[in-house]
């Protein structure tokens, strides 16, 4: 395998790992406070699966962009992250918000902290994969 697409893979994988940490961990975990009944206690939380969702979803998010673009540039890499940000946003944000009781503007936040870290994979693929 090209060792861009791994480093591609990585990078996401990290920059997603601390972009988490700062999204749920500090700006909106007093959403998560306040809707407390939802959540698992945190010393139940399943931490190795969440490592583990973010690693796959990163090596989905650069092989659809490795596999499917076909001009690789930073631009094209941008445009990639903003268009999969939305339609994943939205999806988490929205699709959650439509189904569970939690706070309006945790539904927002879910929607822009996952098209903020869209885009930055977008940068990352669009800087690391290019020909």
């Amino acid at each position: 395998m090209e060792k861009r697409y791994i480093a591609a893979v990585a990078a996401v994988f990290v920059v997603w790992t601390l972009m988490d940490a700062l999204i749920h961990g500090v700006l909106l975990m007093p959403l998560y406070e306040a809707s407390q009944a939802l959540w698992r206690p945190m010393g139940e939380m399943i931490i190795w699966l969440m490592y583990l969702v973010t690693f796959v979803s990163a090596v989905v998010f650069v092989h659809i962009y490795y596999s499917l673009v076909a001009e690789k540039s930073m631009r094209n890499g941008l445009t990639f992250g903003g268009l999969f940000g939305i339609a994943w946003g939205i999806s988490m944000g929205y699709g959650s918000y439509s189904v569970m009781p939690i706070p309006y503007m945790l539904a927002l936040g879910w929607f822009l902290g996952t098209l903020a870290e869209s885009l930055a994979a977008g940068v990352i693929v669009g800087y690391v994969i290019r020909k």
